[in-house]
């Protein structure tokens, strides 16, 4: 149990109903006691855990009330952190929430750092380091289906599967000291299926993880989409129509866009990162030459692009340009403007691709529904069964492939007839790099990266 006990505004900066300033100590209780006033004259430390009580925080020096309130009490170590907690619901708005944190500083609780509740949450073992991890993606989560994936994660989906894979490594271990503790059995490690047979489903049980991690990593991300065309074949008009929204400048004049636009979307559940870029094509505006130079870097960067072609105009030498620029990437193409009559080679449209062509109208939004479900199956292929676990953080992904490759390194020492020492090494560094998902063998650099991603008050 840590020593000192913190404190922090919980809730978002700004006007709302209520604010919230979470304590979690040793001392919580006892500071909160000094600064609360019931209107029954309950003492707080003499209350049931899991408790609310009505009153009023003042400050015992001047007397003066700082707001009404409600406190919450919960008591170690049935809490968040598994240390005694105070929550105090005020008044929603920055002033009242500040002076109350103010107040509760100076009664001897310190400025708690960002993640630091989630910190002790790990530190005193109530969840383990994917979990923590899970807090903040459930936060950041940017539409239903990746909060959904979060919360798995935060309930231990992850956990399990890793502890799966790391128990069957302690078992081979100790079935490796087995046969050096037994050399009359007559059974050389080389020769051992049970230990081969054992490495192989424990690598095929991390392949089985690590085929998930693109699906999750996208569902988690987003999907980084690119919107790319020659000026003025409808790339904004298009961000708009999918956004609802005018948020792009939208004009006759070649090269509107100067720079890149970012804004997501969510398709049945995939966040979609879109960006809308400036026309490619040569030209000597200097403005307009950086925004050029800028879509290209997207490009490089892109998990998706939509080439937007203009149905009204046949196709030109920009067009042909920014074909050789994505020939290797993943691209979906859209015929836009197929409310104004046709002007395009549809033949040589088809030529260039027959399976991701969309035919559609910004203006009208015809065809959208066929661009949102292309983009779905190109993204998940079969899309996702009910409850199809996930992995989706890529710190986890690291882990795996370099527990992957010491399993690998195991089959390579068995298949060299090394010793059985030199296999116990590369089965504990596998079960290390394991330990680092659920923080179990994660350093104390690792673990404050981590929790320093986390607001202040979480």
């Amino acid at each position: 149990m840590i020593d000192d006990t913190i404190a922090a505004i919980s809730t978002a900066v700004g006007e709302a109903g209520i604010s919230i300033i979470r304590i979690s100590g040793r001392d919580a209780i006892k500071i909160v006691s000094g600064i609360f006033k019931s209107k029954r004259n309950i003492d707080l430390k003499a209350v049931k855990s899991h408790t609310v009580h009505y009153g009023f925080i003042y400050d015992s020096e001047s007397n003066e009330v700082y707001d009404e309130v409600l406190v919450n009490v919960m008591k170690s170590p049935h809490t968040y952190t598994k240390e005694d907690i105070v929550e105090i619901n005020c008044h929603g708005g920055y002033v009242p929430a500040k002076r109350i944190l103010e107040l509760v500083l100076k009664n001897g609780a310190r400025l708690a750092e960002p993640g630091e509740f989630t910190k002790r949450a790990f530190i005193n073992g109530r969840i383990d380091m994917s979990q923590a991890e899970a807090v903040i993606d459930i936060i950041r989560s940017k539409t239903a289906l990746s909060n959904k994936y979060a919360v798995m994660q935060l309930s231990g989906s992850v956990k399990d599967k890793i502890n799966e894979i790391k128990n069957d490594l302690v078992a081979l271990i100790a079935h490796i000291f087995a046969l050096m503790d037994f050399p009359d059995e007559d059974v050389e490690i080389f020769n051992d299926s049970e230990l081969i047979d054992g490495i192989k489903n424990a690598i095929r049980k991390i392949d089985e993880l690590l085929d998930s991690s693109e699906k999750g990593r996208i569902i988690r991300e987003g999907l980084n989409t690119v919107i790319i065309g020659k000026p003025n074949v409808g790339k904004s008009s298009l961000l708009n129509a999918l956004l609802n929204e005018n948020r792009a400048i939208v004009t006759d004049i070649p090269g509107t866009t100067r720079d890149i636009i970012e804004e997501y979307l969510n398709i049945k559940g995939i966040p979609i990162k879109l960006i809308d870029t400036a026309g490619i094509r040569d030209t000597d505006e200097l403005v307009e030459k950086i925004g050029v130079e800028r879509s290209k870097e997207a490009i490089n960067k892109a998990d998706l692009i939509i080439f937007v072609f203009d149905n009204s105009r046949p196709l030109e030498k920009e067009d042909y340009e920014i074909l050789r620029i994505i020939d290797d990437k993943n691209v979906l193409y859209v015929l836009n403007k197929i409310d104004l009559p046709s002007m395009i080679d549809l033949d040589e449209i088809r030529r260039i691709s027959n399976e991701n062509y969309i035919s559609l109208s910004s203006v009208t939004k015809e065809g959208f529904d066929a661009l949102e479900n292309t983009v779905y199956s190109m993204v998940m292929e079969n899309g996702l069964s009910n409850n199809e676990f996930l992995l989706t953080n890529m710190r986890h992904k690291d882990a795996l492939l370099k527990a992957k490759e010491n399993l690998m390194s195991c089959l390579n020492t068995i298949e060299r007839g090394l010793t059985e020492d030199f296999v116990s090494i590369d089965l504990n560094a596998a079960i290390d790099n394991l330990g680092l998902i659920t923080g179990e063998t994660a350093n104390e650099d690792l673990i404050n990266e981590i929790f320093e991603r986390f607001c202040v008050g979480k």
